[in-house]
């Protein structure tokens, strides 16, 4: 319930919001200010902060705030007096509209489209996080109230949990701050930094308060005793002009005493003197030279501390003010800054120097219009950014901001698609890639993406590119990546439908030929062999049945080659079955066992056809088996044992650990001669710190034997672990 006293402040601060507008009680603005109010809290009548303040309150507070450090109108204030029920309250845009217009209801949209941003990893994205905010609103007055905003809830903090107080800070440091300081708006910057590190480095922000606070009388006295003698000499050359003494930020101290790896005591540019001339704008270079001359002739420079932003303005904020460090009174160095009037509104209220407005010249530079929005808000006449309806940024109206499902923010093209977006997280993603999630919904991937929007992508293994993705792809370099991975599957289809060919010619026993070759090509009505090996790769033709191609029976064609006779003793080999397997349900001699797994007869098996080394057995639990898969699936075929030979006989290896005992390799020994009968090639024992390792190499007939020998090996006291290692 909203207290007596809550309301008396509530009235107050509203009232005095009414006359920093400089508007009158019964004028129009005023009752479009008071109805908006009025609106807010009949919207959420008693919402609050986590601190208890009022949402209400908060809201009047980022009111004044807006007129106070920006000079901006009623348009604007209007919509920081609204922007609670955007964000807490039941919200309707037509409703808005109708009570308080049109620009209203866009600076709300606005804020409540930039509100929803999450930034996971605020650390990383600093400037894109600013030109994401760019990008997505249209009137930069929206950029400003989300900055107040934060300004204010950082006031408010200490209501929240710590896992939250951290989030913010942390979103503050590296995204607000940041984003006030591109603004010219270091007042804010200085109170964002501040109260952000009071909660994430509560220690240290204490410990230099107050020593700032214990120091506190010294230092004026010892501000006074340095100005003193200088604003004699001003007045005496006819300078109109104000000194002040402050303390640096708590933060700019603590990044100092970082840099510097010194304590409070030692940073002697604590504070910093500044003088303000009362001028006119034809004589500011001058007269801040003059003023230099005049401390320098008093007190002896540093000359490697000089900065000259009067010449030349700082980049890219246009801050300007001369800077010095000279060698004061009991040889401290006490750092100047010598600025006019209308430097110190600029340094102190900031300026846009990245904000573009719409100008009549077609032909003006964007560095010609961006010159010109510094010169619109040097002019004290802040109004005319409030009135102006062409206060519209379009410099990023080529580029969009989107995030990954972890947060990272991605720049891309505007156009671009869930394609371009797959491709520049990873071309392996891309050519993968089946479609994506785009704010929970299923998007295909010729989607054309959105500012702010959050993308999953989704992918498949059986997905690969196709020549039309090109037509759904923005990005250039993207076009590129689909040419080359097109490329390279036509190679791929290429040396596999070749090694095909081949295989499928060796098993009809017929010699690969120019002849064959030729014949293919007229009956699958290709041009090159190439185009023939490549449809054979991608399964676009069928040789299945090879031999009735080769064989035709029409009445009066001959065949295309003499079928291969086989001798009687290869005959008698394949029949006896020795090293014979069934690939693709055909029985298959023509084969070599892969060194980086040497499969053994039983074992699991598949074949992968190579490139110019015929076909390779491997074990399904090949360390390589995973890359030859995802990579060459293409290329992989099915394989089983077909009989096994009693003379065959295949290589393995065993690795064995265990404890270090007196006999332990005779013992394994007589395990594998004596009880397992296999012939061992090879013996490796090493020992270290009471732990033998052992490496065997033996013959074994099948993986049958290869079992009972583990399983033996590993009944043995002191023996902890048997591997199969090939």
């Amino acid at each position: 319930m909203i207290t007596a006293s809550e309301k008396e402040i509530l009235e107050r601060r509203k009232n005095y919001l009414i006359a920093l507008l400089q508007l009158n009680e019964d004028s129009g603005e005023a009752k479009k200010v008071k109805q908006a109010l009025n609106h807010a809290m009949a919207k959420c009548p008693e919402a609050r902060h986590s601190d208890n303040t009022l949402l209400a309150k908060h809201a009047v507070e980022v009111g004044i705030t807006v007129v106070e450090e920006l000079g901006l109108g009623v348009n604007t204030v209007v919509a920081a007096l609204l922007h609670i029920v955007v964000l807490n309250c039941e919200y309707d845009a037509d409703e808005i509209q109708k009570k308080f217009g049109a620009t209203v209801r866009e600076l709300l949209e606005g804020f409540e489209k930039i509100s929803r941003i999450k930034v996971d990893k605020p650390s990383l994205y600093s400037d894109n996080f600013r030109n994401l905010l760019l990008s997505l609103v249209t009137d930069i007055r929206v950029i400003l109230l989300k900055l107040i905003d934060r300004v204010h809830m950082m006031r408010s903090l200490q209501g929240v949990d710590e896992e939250t107080q951290k989030k913010v800070c942390e979103e503050t440091f590296y995204l607000y701050a940041p984003l006030a300081h591109r603004l010219g708006l270091y007042k804010l910057k200085t109170e964002l930094e501040d109260n952000a590190m009071k909660y994430t480095y509560p220690e240290m922000f204490i410990s230099i308060t107050k020593s700032l606070r214990e120091t506190k009388r010294a230092r004026e006295a010892y501000i006074r005793e340095f100005i003193q003698p200088l604003n004699a000499e001003l007045k005496s050359h006819g300078f109109k002009f104000e000194t002040k003494g402050r303390s640096k930020s708590i933060y700019s101290i603590w990044q100092k005493m970082q840099k510097q790896k010194v304590k409070f005591d030692q940073v002697y540019d604590v504070f910093a003197i500044r003088i303000i001339l009362d001028n006119i704008i034809e004589d500011e270079k001058a007269d801040c030279w003059s003023v230099y001359s005049i401390i320098t002739n008093k007190y002896e420079p540093n000359p490697k501390r000089l900065r000259d932003w009067v010449s030349v303005p700082k980049k890219p904020t246009g801050y300007e003010s001369l800077h010095t460090t000279v060698l004061g009174p009991r040889e401290r160095w006490v750092e100047v800054q010598i600025r006019t009037r209308r430097m110190d509104n600029v340094a102190e209220k900031g300026h846009a120097a990245h904000w573009k407005y719409k100008e009549g010249s077609k032909g003006t530079s964007d560095e010609e219009k961006l010159k010109s929005i510094r010169e619109i808000l040097e002019r004290p006449e802040s109004a005319e950014l409030e009135q102006s309806d062409d206060a519209r940024i379009d410099l990023y109206k080529d580029t969009i901001f989107v995030f990954t499902p972890d947060g990272e923010l991605k720049k891309l093209q505007a156009g671009s698609t869930v394609l371009d977006f797959a491709y520049q997280v990873h071309s392996r993603v891309g050519e993968q890639c089946t479609g994506a999630i785009v704010d929970d919904k299923n998007v295909p991937i010729r989607y054309e993406l959105k500012n702010g929007e959050t993308v999953k992508i989704i992918t498949s293994k059986n997905q690969k590119p196709a020549p039309d993705w090109i037509n759904y792809v923005k990005s250039n370099r993207t076009k590129t990546k689909i040419r080359r991975s097109l490329r390279q599957m036509q190679l791929q289809h290429t040396d596999a439908g070749k090694a095909t060919l081949k295989r499928k010619l060796n098993q009809v026993k017929t010699p690969f030929s120019d002849e064959v070759v030729n014949h293919l090509l007229k009956h699958f009505k290709v041009k090159t062999s190439q185009d023939l090996y490549e449809g054979i790769g991608n399964q676009q033709f069928d040789i299945s049945g090879l031999r009735d191609i080769l064989h035709p029976e029409t009445e009066g064609e001959k065949p295309v080659y003499e079928e291969i006779p086989v001798k009687a003793s290869e005959k008698s080999h394949i029949s006896s079955g020795s090293d014979v397997l069934l690939i693709d349900n055909e029985s298959i001699n023509d084969y070599k066992m892969a060194n980086c797994c040497k499969p053994i007869f039983g074992d699991e098996i598949f074949g992968f056809v190579t490139v110019g080394d015929g076909v390779k057995i491997h074990r399904v639990n090949c360390p390589n088996a995973k890359q030859l898969r995802e990579k060459y699936s293409y290329r992989i075929i099915e394989a089983k044992w077909y009989e096994a030979s009693e003379a065959s006989e295949y290589l393995s290896e065993l690795k064995i650990t265990g404890e270090d005992q007196l006999g332990m390799v005779n013992k394994i020994t007589d395990v594998i001669s004596s009880e397992v009968r296999a012939n061992m090639q090879s013996i490796n024992f090493s020992s270290n710190k009471g732990v033998f390792t052992g490496y065997v190499s033996i013959h074994v007939k099948d993986n049958k034997v290869l079992d009972s020998l583990v399983y033996r090996l590993r009944k043995m006291p002191g023996v902890e672990q048997v591997l199969r290692i090939r």
